[in-house]
């Protein structure tokens, strides 16, 4: 939110430069995030100054330049050559001086310097108004006063105002403070505590008086609940054109480009007091009737912007006897706005239910000026105020007469909410004793009235605009923030207490793999688990939106579900990397899917790996290897082993994500399945290199690692013997089978068999392949004798070429 110094200061007079006063706001808790300086002429006019053309020459190479001599109030007068039909000899005129700069309306800058033009120096530039500023005429150059002074600066000619702009990062709670006025009250509360004392001085409608009753207009107000008040008044006579300067320079400081003086009326007091109101052509509304009401599903509206927009059954809007004229409390329509042509409006200030208009503006994607400050509560008390106020600006800048008495729905009134503040409880809260003088006074500042005093505590009524403030706590709060964090005393020791925590936990098994992971060069990633519907067919185009749980309320058509799949997310990931020429990535994820499964919604947690490119980055020092299937297989086994699983199956994966791929499972329990990604996926998602996938089911892993204790052995005495065998195998026989018949074969003595080597090639017969494959035998009682290693060796020889037709290589 952005607040203008300059227009705080018309609420409180302060001398305070900015910096101490953004200091002072940051205390009360509107955090100032930055201050930047405004000016209503950009450059101020800094460097121009009045000059007074003695002399003015045809250029003696160009037939549309002249050649003048300047008086600019220098010791001597400098020579400018200017292209301007209207430039003569005597002439006062706005000269930009050698090193000035000058800002073209989109905000590009140019520095004026020394040159020559067709061959004649000069040095300076005569201005037109368009070149300072000042308007959009490019005829001719600025004609000035005869009677300045030459060498006097233009900025104390021209009204340049400037100011200082507050960026407020407002909480969401903070809506009475969403306005100047509301951020001058909190700050007078707050100088009050440094024992300043300054009045905070409110607009003035003392002079609202009825002209006469010639425009009456009917509203009815169909639904209470959603409209607790709704008041208008009629203006007629009005003479539309731009608003005055000083109204223009307040909205544009805070970044508000002007339309006209009745809709920059209702946007400075929107503004100034946090009140949104909305101006209607009185022409345009047939029937002479205003009804405020819901429209039947699949009804049009043509909005301000000119786009068609389909009303829902609960958007509340604005009619008149034919047709909607507003979304109320969001946005105006094109048909009833006011332009050049309008005579005569309805000026509407309401209350609305902040529930209806916060899901009305949601479902059109319209957030405006109005609409944020009507879904998190106005004043309600605030509305007749700010209507009067805006038909006497209205009548200041655009002329004309209030032709009706203010019609003003308010059928239950707003009754000031109670609250009982215990002195004990906010001692306790606040960890330190304040003064029961100093909790009222503050209380008092805050317009919080004190309606009863016990030794116990105060009995407190708050007022209506503070619509945040609904507890005790809430009291409490707004005691301390205004009493100052600042001055709470740091304690002289702390507490704390530590909860057992099983070596199991969730949170410590993932901290744990988190940290293996890291060691092998893996980052880990926090993706959305919002996501767009399009996804859900990402994997399988025949799924369908049924098992999706939908959001309610979803900020974009993209964040509309819950994720499915963690793939989704995480391949966004890649993407934008690879965008950002990062290919080589090991990235790794907690999180959870969500799926609905009839009138049940599931959660699952997962623990998921991506991996895509090099294992490492390119040096000089080593061979640089492509990340592949059997590294991600490795990666994954080390994290089961890592938590004591290492009994897992492995079997084809039916995730259809995969293009090949493994499952491992333990006593039918899917663990993990990983494996590389499918081609038609990456197209869908832009992606032009592979990905290998790895999903583990963390709820599973977490309660197979619980079962699983810690074993150890003592380090053999004796030594370990490796043999190896080159076997020619059909190419349908697997390692795994290879693997298991050698450890049924001898369960004893063989520690350990491994593949080193797979050879496929010509030199084989058709249908064959070779796998060299060494053997880890040992005992852990005596030193094996080459007898024994050779009975074992010829066993398993036999036994590969009975079971797997192996021949010897």
């Amino acid at each position: 939110m952005q607040i203008s110094y300059n227009w705080l200061k018309q609420f409180l007079k302060l001398d305070w430069d900015s910096q101490k006063t953004a200091e002072l706001l940051t205390d009360l808790g509107l955090e100032v995030e930055g201050i930047t300086p405004f000016e209503s002429i950009k450059g101020g006019l800094k460097g121009i100054v009045v000059g007074h053309v003695l002399s003015c020459t045809k250029h003696p190479n160009a037939d549309k330049l002249k050649v003048t001599t300047v008086d600019i109030g220098a010791e001597s007068p400098v020579q400018i050559v200017c292209g301007a039909p209207n430039v003569d000899k005597g002439q006062k005129v706005p000269v930009a001086t050698v090193g000035t700069k000058l800002y073209t309306p989109e905000g590009k800058v140019w520095k004026i310097g020394k040159g020559k033009i067709r061959g004649e120096e000069s040095h300076g530039m005569i201005c037109a108004e368009d070149e300072l500023g000042l308007g959009s005429d490019h005829e001719g150059i600025l004609v000035l006063d005869s009677k300045l002074k030459p060498g006097t600066p233009c900025s104390e000619i021209f009204d340049v105002e400037q100011d200082e702009v507050f960026e407020i990062g407002l909480t969401p709670n903070r809506a009475d403070a969403m306005s100047h006025y509301g951020v001058a009250r909190d700050l007078k509360a707050g100088l009050i505590q440094k024992e300043i004392n300054k009045e905070l001085i409110t607009p003035s409608i003392s002079q609202f008086n009825v002209d006469n009753r010639s425009l009456k207009l009917q509203v009815d107000v169909v639904d209470s609940k959603l409209v607790p008040r709704y008041a208008g008044i009629t203006l007629s006579n009005l003479t539309i054109k731009p608003s005055p300067k000083w109204l223009q320079n307040r909205l544009r400081a805070i970044g508000i480009n002007p339309t006209n003086n009745v809709v920059d009326a209702t946007n400075y007091v929107l503004h100034e007091l946090g009140q949104p109101l909305h101006a209607f052509d009185a022409d345009r509304i047939h029937g002479k009737k205003v009804i405020v009401k819901t429209l039947p599903a699949g009804t049009k509206f043509m909005t301000l912007d000119g786009e068609e927009r389909t009303l829902h059954e609960d958007d509340l809007m604005i009619c008149d006897s034919e047709k909607p004229m507003c979304i109320a409390g969001v946005f105006g329509g094109i048909n009833t706005g006011v332009t050049e042509k309008t005579n005569s409006i309805f000026l509407e200030s309401a209350y609305f239910n902040p529930v209806s208009i916060r899901k009305t503006a949601k479902r059109h994607g319209l957030n405006t000026d109005a609409s944020f400050r009507f879904e998190r509560g106005i004043d309600i008390e605030n509305v007749e105020y700010a209507l009067k106020r805006a038909a006497l600006l209205i009548k200041e800048i655009a002329g004309g007469d209030i032709t009706s008495d203010i019609i003003d729905f308010y059928p239950k009134r707003f009754d000031e909410h109670q609250v009982f503040l215990t002195f004990r409880k906010t001692y306790s809260l606040v960890g330190q004793e304040i003064p029961q003088d100093t909790i009222k006074s503050i209380l008092t500042s805050l317009d919080i009235k004190v309606k009863s005093v016990t030794e116990a505590g105060l009995g407190l009524s708050i007022p209506s605009y503070r619509v945040d403030v609904q507890r005790e706590v809430d009291v409490i709060e707004e005691i301390l923030r205004v009493y100052g964090y600042n001055n709470i005393d740091f304690g002289t020791k702390l507490n704390a207490s530590t909860a057992p925590v099983s070596k199991f936990d969730d949170h410590r098994l993932q901290t744990v793999i988190g940290d293996l992971l890291a060691s092998k060069g893996f980052y880990e990633i926090m993706t959305n688990s919002l996501t767009a519907p399009a996804n859900a067919q990402l994997i399988d185009e025949s799924e369908t939106d049924e098992k999706s749980v939908q959001m309610l309320n979803p900020l974009s058509n993209d964040l509309s579900i819950m994720r499915r799949s963690m793939l989704y997310t995480g391949l966004e990931t890649v993407l934008y990397n690879n965008n950002r020429k990062k290919h080589n990535l090991k990235l790794f994820e907690f999180g959870k899917s969500y799926e609905q499964q009839d009138t049940k919604y599931i959660e699952d947690k997962h623990l998921c790996l991506y991996l895509t490119g090099n294992r490492s980055e390119s040096n000089w020092s080593r061979e640089v290897k492509a990340i592949d299937f059997f590294y991600l297989k490795s990666i994954v086994l080390n994290i089961l082993a890592r938590l004591g699983i290492t009994d897992a199956i492995s079997e084809p994966t039916s995730n259809s994500a995969f293009s090949e791929g493994l499952s491992l499972a333990v006593n039918t329990k899917e663990v993990v399945s990983f494996g590389l990604i499918k081609k038609s996926i990456l197209k869908k998602m832009n992606l032009k290199q592979e990905v290998l996938y790895a999903d583990f089911n963390w709820d599973n892993v977490i309660a197979l690692a619980q079962k699983n204790s810690i074993t150890y052995r003592e380090i053999p005495k004796y030594p370990e013997v490796k043999r190896d065998l080159a076997l020619l195998l059909d190419d349908a026989v697997s390692f795994k089978q290879v693997y298991d018949l050698g450890r049924k074969t001898e369960k004893k003595l063989l520690k350990d068999i491994n593949l080193f080597d797979v050879y496929v090639g010509d030199k084989l017969p058709k249908g064959k392949k070779s796998y060299a494959v060494s053997f880890t035998l040992q005992d852990s009682q005596r030193t094996l004798t080459d007898k024994q290693i050779d009975r074992i060796m010829g066993k398993l020889q036999k036994t590969y070429q009975t079971e797997l037709g192996a021949e010897l290589r």
